[in-house]
């Protein structure tokens, strides 16, 4: 990290040098054409030397030096430097633009007739002072270069001597023309398009230089100086202000990649949208000026974020890159309203090649992992330690309530959201993996859970935790199943752990109404069934009583307890009907018993619906039971047996055989005959929920 950090100091920390691209938020004061002198230095002819005239015809300088100085003399008393100027300014715009499109011929009959064309030493000025007008003048000064090279009038030593002169002052003109486009929105608008007039003009007569090469051989004399490429110059100044502006220092904040990713997004955005307002009306179509600018732009992001990847990255660093590349760079910036329709067919791709954005993927996805694994941890070790500490669990409703399901989910769901804020396909990438860590976590709360009813028994608070955490139960449920929308053999897997967590808790939450009822079960055959009503009103007077403890489980968990005693009181009472210990040989017996047990299950059913028992499929077992006892015909018992079965497939011979042996008058044969019913049955499903598979039974 210390490295990473020494990395971007030196990538942000040198100041702007002069001439950066500036984009400022308001007008400024523009520079004067007088004010934009260039401070580059060249070597031109001495002011005695003097420019041959530009008519048709005219190719060689005059001979005699003391005949040139006379010329200029007469000329400077005559008409002076106006002469010169006439010369810049006859044909120009209203404003002084020139204009890129005038022909050739009318440019130089216009110089024939304002007067004598300007000499070297008054082209070098005019340059110097900024006085892009001069290119005109001296594009046809290199023409009628070429044109005395052709003509082969004058010597080698003349030519280089003219050309060299010509080039200096191309060099002048060229720093002035980029200098102008280097700060484009600092210029006057006019003084833009004049810059660009010239840049359009030289890019055409290096076409043209292009297409005369591809004809024929080239002028002999002169050294090969087209294409000059000022407009690929153009463009490598775009990508060295490009580089100056992205790489100041932030303005504020420390020097993280985080603050760094934003400096850079912002300054690209703010630019591109500055060119495509202000400079993009202003720049001829060739120029591209949008791509340019964004190609550069985009370049030097690139390099910068491709330079911070191959640091060793801590999760936020990883995860901001990732956000940047994959999210708001291509959607904050380049989709943006008003860059989007601009750099639609520019294709700038992405911020980093595809294998390296997967390895951060794959970064990303183990360290939230780890981290959600992390933190689903700490917050069980808390819930825990609040249980061995006998704190009591909030109270939210009338419910005890626990933290612990909101934490777990809450973590999920960051972890969810926090992929999806990248792309949705990794929202979609960790939702796998969330699905692994979070059934280990249930795995682990089902464990220290099951703990906890081990060892807090003594605890004052020890009931009140068990519901709050079977109450737990409910939020985690309706999570997976609202907001994940997963499979649903997938969903039994993730609700196995709370399946047990919430069956470990009703079994202790009962336990003292299970001790409570064991004796008052044994009455029945302590008895002999002799007042079967009065033991049962005794146990649901037992059950009525302890009911309230239950009133702060979540409506939904009294309902399914409320089962579990429905099931409790129903598996009892068969048990003690099997105990053999009543052996009736007398039909009348039989009936006699049949019909408590019918009253039995009709107050059992009654009382349990009651309170909320959703347990319908209990409501034939005991009745049928009891027409079992009652029937006296074989078939009519293979008939009720069958049905029976078909209810209950845990219904086995054992449990049969302990029913029939209440029925003293029934032969071996004959239940042997009725159990046989019971093999038509063996290929039977197993029951999805168990009465008699709860039972031990007797062997047939």
């Amino acid at each position: 990290m210390l490295k990473m950090m020494t990395f971007f100091q030196g990538l942000s920390g040198h100041q702007p040098v002069q001439g950066t691209l500036d984009f400022p938020r308001s007008p400024q004061k523009l520079p004067s054409t007088s004010e934009a002198e260039s401070e580059t230095s060249m070597s031109v002819a001495s002011s005695e030397d003097l420019v041959p005239p530009l008519e048709a015809g005219t190719a060689l300088y005059r001979e005699e030096e003391k005949t040139v100085k006379k010329k200029k003399e007469k000329q400077k008393k005559s008409k002076g430097l106006a002469n010169v100027f006439c010369v810049f300014t006859k044909g120009k715009k209203k404003k002084g633009q020139l204009s890129s499109a005038e022909p050739e011929g009318t440019a130089r009959s216009r110089q024939g007739l304002d007067g004598p064309p300007p000499t070297v030493e008054e082209l070098k000025a005019a340059l110097e002072r900024g006085q892009l007008e001069a290119a005109l003048p001296l594009l046809a000064l290199e023409r009628e270069l070429a044109a005395a090279a052709a003509a082969g009038g004058a010597s080698e030593e003349e030519l280089v001597r003219r050309q060299s002169k010509v080039e200096a002052l191309y060099d002048l003109l060229r720093d002035q023309v980029l200098g102008v486009l280097r700060r484009p929105l600092e210029v006057a608008p006019e003084r833009l398009r004049q810059a660009l007039a010239v840049v359009s003009e030289q890019e055409s007569e290096d076409r043209q230089a292009a297409a005369a090469a591809a004809a024929g051989p080239g002028t002999l004399g002169l050294a090969v100086t087209r294409p000059r490429r000022w407009l690929q110059l153009w463009r490598r100044g775009v990508a060295e202000a490009a580089e100056e502006r992205m790489g100041q220092r932030p303005t504020a904040g420390p020097e993280v990649p985080e603050n760094v990713f934003l400096h850079l997004g912002r300054t690209m955005k703010e630019d591109l949208e500055a060119v495509v307002e202000r400079l993009k009306p202003l720049f001829p179509a060739e120029f591209g000026v949008v791509a340019a600018y964004a190609e550069s732009y985009h370049q030097h992001f690139a390099a910068h974020l491709a330079a911070v990847a191959q640091f060793e990255l801590c999760e936020r660093d990883t995860y901001m890159l990732l956000v940047w590349v994959q999210n708001l760079y291509p959607n904050d910036i380049i989709n943006s309203p008003k860059l989007a329709g601009e750099l639609q067919g520019v294709g700038l791709g992405s911020l980093l090649p595809p294998r390296q954005i997967r390895l951060l993927e794959a970064t990303f996805l183990s360290n939230e992992a780890a981290n959600v694994r992390e933190l689903m941890d700490r917050a069980l070790d808390l819930e825990a330690q609040h249980w061995a500490e006998d704190v009591p669990p909030q109270r939210l409703d009338g419910h005890c309530h626990s933290e612990l399901a909101i934490d777990i989910i809450q973590i999920i769901s960051q972890a969810q959201a926090k992929a999806e804020s990248i792309t949705l396909d990794l929202g979609s990438q960790i939702k796998q993996v969330l699905l692994v860590e979070l059934p280990a976590f249930l795995r682990s709360y089902q464990r220290a859970f099951s703990e906890f009813l081990e060892r807090g028994k003594q605890l004052r608070n020890y009931r009140a935790n068990v519901i709050a955490n079977i109450n737990n139960c409910l939020s985690f449920r309706m999570s997976m199943e609202q907001k994940w929308q997963v499979p649903q053999d997938t969903l039994s897997l993730l609700l196995g752990p709370l399946g047990e967590l919430k069956s470990h808790g009703f079994d202790t939450l009962l336990q003292n109404l299970r001790e409570d009822l064991k004796p008052l079960f044994k009455r029945f055959t302590h008895t002999r069934w002799a007042a079967p009503m009065e033991t049962l009103e005794k146990i649901i007077t037992t059950v009525d009583v302890r009911l309230p403890e239950f009133s702060e489980l979540q409506d939904c968990f009294r309902e399914e307890l409320m089962e579990a005693v429905h099931l409790h009181l129903v598996k009892e009472y068969i048990i003690q009907l099997s105990k053999r210990r009543l052996v009736l040989k007398t039909a009348e017996q039989q009936q006699q018993l049949a019909g408590h047990i019918l009253a039995n299950a009709d107050t059992i059913q009654h009382f349990c619906t009651q309170h909320g028992s959703p347990a319908t499929w209990l409501q034939p077992a005991l009745p049928t039971l009891a027409e079992i006892i009652r029937l006296q015909d074989p078939s009519a018992i293979k008939i009720e047996v069958a049905t029976y079965a078909t209810c209950y497939p845990d219904f086995s011979k054992g449990h049969l055989s302990a029913i029939l042996a209440i029925k003293g008058n029934l032969s071996n044969s004959e239940a042997k005959s009725i159990r046989s019913i019971l093999d038509v049955s063996t290929g039977a499903q197993e029951p999805s929920r168990s009465l008699f598979s709860l039972i031990k039974p007797r062997p047939p």
